[in-house]
């Protein structure tokens, strides 16, 4: 092609699109990035675009007056992935080739002593880098949830062992090598540690822990605990109906987080993990047929089911003692909290209420926060005496550690199953001609709860995360635990109780006989007060724990913002507090009507946070000005810029660089 541009269409599927500036300069492959332009042998630039669109902006900018002066007019415009695209690739790839041969031939053994040289270099940056700061691999991590100075990766041991630093592997792969390479699951295998902190670091493997497909298994069985637990409370709302509710759930998830816990710390991947995991099952569904009547008389049983699944972790870490000594004194720690709290749980079989509850709530609160007692002797003991920390951390010198992508997706599918619970719950069958009624507008109105809850959660609150509250402290990393717990709790509670004002028949358009039989039976008169405290409440603490949550992470910020995070948070605060309330004077309004109310109390704030995340100046539609905005962060005193400006000097960016030694500073397009 000529410098007048044309473009080169691909034969296939083009590669992926790719941002970045156009430079008047060749660009050297590196890892990770594409060539945007490259030189042919006889002299002449070739473009590269992604996409025809981007070709077609490409070529006018290459063909108009405005380039710079230096700029070789005479270039090849291509799509990327076109045959002509993989014609000039070849063409530069083979003149490469025949100059280094050329070298080659020249120099003889300087030249190999050279590219010797240089290999080794690549492979010492590389393993320096690793050492010193993190491996490549993490860079995902890091971009996603943070960056920790703290976090080291475990190099994995290569197959041979006599390899040496000139050993450099082949970047190609070879494919029809890898068809024999099928895996198998062996009946045992010794588990490993996968991540654990050592002296301060945390040392874990480079790539990612991913989900198994036994665990996302596990969490259909949670759809069953949910199910009873809310609609238990539901059916009967009172005190003591709210009191076994959060009794029977706190139970159920301290058996979820037992598990996510063992499958975080250890590796092994076998036939013997599964079946233990099957077992957990079986226990989980005996506890889950004994929920129902567990205020009078299946207490007993529903015990029996939690403790066998919590012994059953006893015998594991016990287990896990003995084939991994280095975090034996943490599993004996986790095994004495896990033994005294089962103490408690026998002990409430055994009395009536309310002594009970006593010993309930104790049991609870070990089961719950016993772990303090442990981050007390890890990181507390150094406020108390030097002496009783030196002794605690050549105890605890090796502490396994929590897999932080693995954490983050298990609480996010369990959240989504949450989510989508509270929309199930709200499915009615119609036996009307004309479907469309207030039953309809109701449910409707429900399904718009759930969705702007996922829609914060995940696409407001889960993006722009500077530092993951996991990744942040060890406060924010408990409090984020924590608050999960009632998040989850009161929504399922309150999605239960909307449920019933769902099928309630208190106003105009709201014919029971509408309804199949089923749910006609089901279709109370009017609104129990307990149900609509059991809504309010529970909509209202799952969206305020909501803020919590998003509190507890550092996102980045936003330049120009329309509203700052902390405004955003309080206006979410306010109408989780004024949904809260709404039972009280809202008393006389029909189903409908209590609905709509918490359904544009909970728009108003979707309508703000989005609203709040807009940077200032920026269209609502997508459109986006050519102008560049500058934003630099440097130290200079304000005694110091008034001087300058009385005496008449010039105050340039280089001058505050230069006093402060750095420049934060970035563009961007607008």
């Amino acid at each position: 092609m000529s410098s007048a541009g044309n473009t080169a269409a691909p034969s296939g599927g083009g590669g992926g699109g790719g941002g970045g500036h156009h430079q008047h300069h060749h660009h050297y492959h590196h890892s990770g990035r594409r060539l945007r332009q490259f030189l042919r042998p006889d002299g002449r630039r070739v473009h590269i675009a992604h996409s025809p669109e981007e070709a077609e902006k490409m070529r006018r900018r290459l063909t108009s007056g405005d380039q710079d002066k230096d700029q070789d007019q005479d270039f090849d415009l291509y799509i990327h992935g076109s045959p002509e695209h993989l014609e000039a690739l070849r063409e530069v790839h083979g003149h490469h080739e025949r100059v280094r041969d050329g070298l080659r031939e020249k120099y003889g053994d300087a030249y190999d002593e050279f590219e010797k040289v240089r290999l080794e270099l690549d492979v010492i940056s590389a393993e320096l880098h690793a050492i010193t700061d993190h491996g490549v691999a993490l860079d995902a991590n890091f971009s996603k949830y943070g960056y920790s100075a703290h976090l080291r990766t475990r190099a994995e041991p290569k197959s041979s062992a006599s390899s040496t630093i000139t050993d450099i592997s082949s970047d190609k792969h070879d494919w029809e090598a890898e068809k024999q390479n099928g895996l198998t699951i062996p009946f045992y295998r010794r588990p490993v540690v996968r991540q654990y902190f050592h002296k301060g670091l945390l040392w874990r493997a480079p790539e990612s822990e991913e989900v198994a497909s036994f665990e996302l298994f596990v969490d259909l069985l949670y759809v069953g605990i949910i199910a009873v637990t809310g609609e238990t409370a539901a059916a009967h709302p009172s005190g003591d109906s709210l009191l076994w509710f959060c009794i029977t759930f706190i139970i159920g998830w301290k058996i979820w987080t037992d598990l996510s816990l063992s499958i975080s710390w250890f590796e092994s991947d076998d036939i013997v993990q599964r079946i233990s995991v099957l077992f957990i099952l079986a226990c989980l569904f005996g506890y889950t047929t004994n929920v129902e009547e567990a205020a009078h008389g299946t207490y007993q049983q529903l015990i029996a089911f939690f403790l066998a699944a919590r012994l059953f972790g006893v015998v594991y870490f016990l287990w896990m003692c003995a084939v991994i000594p280095m975090v034996r004194a943490v599993l004996v720690a986790n095994v004495i909290i896990i033994l005294f709290a089962s103490g408690l749980w026998i002990g409430s079989i055994h009395v009536s209420e309310p002594s009970r509850q006593g010993l309930i709530w104790a049991a609870i609160a070990t089961d719950i926060w016993g772990g303090l007692v442990l981050v007390f002797l890890t990181r507390g003991t150094q406020y108390v005496s030097k002496s009783m920390h030196k002794r605690t951390q050549k105890l605890f010198e090796f502490y396994p550690a929590i897999n932080i992508e693995h954490k983050v997706e298990r609480t996010n599918a369990f959240v989504t199953l949450i989510f989508g619970h509270g929309v199930l719950v709200l499915i009615y069958q119609n036996h009307a001609k004309m479907g469309f009624n207030a039953f309809y507008g109701k449910a409707i109105l429900g399904l718009l709860h759930a969705f702007i809850f996922n829609w914060i959660y995940f696409e407001i609150d889960g993006i722009n995360i500077y530092m993951h509250a996991i990744r942040r402290k060890i406060w924010s990393a408990i409090l984020w635990n924590t608050v999960h717990l009632p998040f989850i709790m009161a929504f399922v509670l309150g999605a239960a109780a909307l449920a019933k004002v769902v099928l309630a028949h208190d106003g105009p358009n709201m014919d029971p006989h509408s309804l199949v039989h089923h749910f006609e039976v089901l279709s109370p008169l009017t609104i129990h007060d307990g149900i609509r405290w059991f809504y309010c409440v529970g909509i209202g603490i799952s969206f305020g724990s909501m803020g919590l949550i998003s509190m507890t992470h550092i996102h980045k910020d936003i330049r120009g913002a329309r509203l700052k995070k902390w405004h955003r948070l309080t206006v979410r605060s306010v109408v989780s507090i004024v949904i809260m309330c709404l039972p009280a004077p809202a008393a006389h309004v029909n189903s409908l009507e209590l609905i709509s109310i918490v359904a544009s109390l909970l728009l108003f704030d979707l309508i703000v946070e989005l609203y709040g995340i807009t940077r200032v100046g920026d269209s609502f539609f997508g459109r986006r000005s050519k102008k560049c905005s500058y934003f630099a962060d440097c130290s200079m005193r304000k005694k110091e810029l008034e001087a300058a400006v009385k005496s008449g000097a010039t105050v340039t960016v280089e001058t505050f660089a230069e006093k402060d030694g750095r420049e934060n500073a970035h563009f961007e397009a607008s």
